[in-house]
């Protein structure tokens, strides 16, 4: 996956924004304010620090030793640090991708879930 790609599959979540609360080169995408992932779009290898369900995150990082860490500068309970320039499936980062977005969403109140779902 290209760091484009990456940014065009962020931004494709309902309601996702770009923002750079860090440093002007690291792309916090946000739902509703919410951090559900954050990248270095420059950077090589390519990787993007992931909100995870902590079992599968433990069950992830050993399936992918050294594509799939501890969430890098996070909670390691809950983020992982993916690298998507690598050997991982392209569509196990998209779904890893959607997983983030989906438990950042299931954590907003219920007025904020409820507008997302208006098309």
């Amino acid at each position: 996956m290209t760091p484009q790609e990456l940014r065009a599959l962020c931004l494709s979540c309902n309601a996702a924004v770009e923002d750079f609360p860090f440093r002007p080169e690291i792309s916090v995408f946000k739902v509703l304010g919410k951090m559900f992932a954050l990248t270095d779009l420059g950077a090589r290898p390519l990787t993007v620090n992931l909100k995870c369900d902590p079992e599968d995150a433990v069950r992830l990082r050993s399936e992918h030793p050294g594509l799939i860490t501890p969430g890098y500068h996070m909670n390691k309970r809950h983020w992982n640090t993916v690298t998507v320039d690598g050997d991982l499936p392209e569509r196990l980062v998209r779904e890893l991708v959607e997983d983030s977005y989906d438990l950042v969403v299931a954590g907003l109140p219920r007025a904020d879930r409820l507008r997302l779902d208006r098309p």
